[in-house]
């Protein structure tokens, strides 16, 4: 039988690390799928919403400053800044009515200020409060529990549907917002909403686990090479290709150089900065 030692760890380590793994590749991909179909962006990623900068500059205030917070809270506050910085960027880019563009230049604009906000913030800190912030940013499963497994799948659970619920819409939106309006749709209600359900997803990962690089920007891309264009399809193919990705990305994380781990947003970013390039060669012509 299973050794009473061996059942520990794998039923308080190995099994949560693995469904964070699962919930936090999942909803950054869907996440993603739903950035790129809004702003009809193959390039576009949950990080141009605002999200990252906003929860970067959150957890760095938080951990650097704020020292009487507790670890409990900081997911929550996390979450609170991606959130905040993205309604912030819609507010701003609202001239009756929001377009890509300008979504994309005040996230952008906004994205710079925090990044610059965060590094004032480190070059002042404590050190040792700054390396914990640093590695925090970098993405890290290695604080997986049962408790963030819990807590990340009912922060999902509404978004997720929302999201669901929009498929039909996000085939609409994505293809041409002029067709979209000649068909009834409300298309400012329904990028409003698209975008609040994507940074609710990526702004619980984020507040799960950091930041976890490419993985909103290249799991859309493999789903739509297995399942194409329509979101009904798109959507699961995503969360599941992104889930995958994660896991993989971990495992790598854990086995490269053993005993140290690098954090697994580390990962996601050296294989995702090539297939970045990638995406751009293919589309140097367009």
């Amino acid at each position: 039988g299973v050794q009473p030692q061996h059942e520990t760890i794998i039923w308080t380590l190995r099994i949560p690390r693995a469904l964070l793994a699962l919930l936090l590749g999942a909803a950054l991909a869907v996440s993603g799928t739903i950035t790129q179909s809004v702003m009809r962006n193959p390039l576009a990623e949950p990080g141009i919403l605002g999200i990252n900068s906003g929860a970067a500059l959150a957890a760095m205030l938080v951990i650097v400053e704020l020292k009487g917070v507790s670890d409990a809270a900081l997911p929550w506050l996390t979450f609170a800044g991606a959130l905040t910085m993205t309604v912030a960027i819609y507010a701003l880019s609202w001239r009756q009515g929001t377009t890509t563009l300008r979504i994309i230049l005040v996230g952008l604009g906004l994205s710079a200020l925090a990044g610059a906000g965060a590094s004032f913030i480190a070059t002042f800190g404590a050190p040792a409060a700054v390396q914990r912030a640093m590695i925090w940013m970098a993405g890290s499963l290695q604080d997986s529990r049962w408790v963030k497994v819990e807590v990340l799948a009912l922060w999902l659970i509404l978004p997720f549907a929302a999201v669901w619920f929009l498929a039909k819409e996000l085939d609409l939106i994505a293809f041409d917002e002029e067709i979209a309006r000649s068909l009834g749709q409300r298309v400012g209600l329904i990028r409003a909403l698209s975008i609040l359900a994507a940074a609710a997803l990526s702004g619980a990962a984020v507040a799960a686990a950091g930041l976890v690089a490419f993985v909103g920007l290249a799991a859309p891309h493999i789903a739509r090479r297995l399942v194409g264009h329509h979101h009904r399809a798109l959507l699961p193919a995503a969360a599941l290709c992104g889930a995958i990705l994660v896991i993989v990305a971990d495992t790598i994380s854990r086995r490269a150089m053993p005993p140290l781990q690098p954090p697994v947003g580390l990962v996601t970013g050296l294989v995702g900065a090539p297939f970045f390039g990638w995406l751009l060669w293919k589309r140097r012509n367009d």
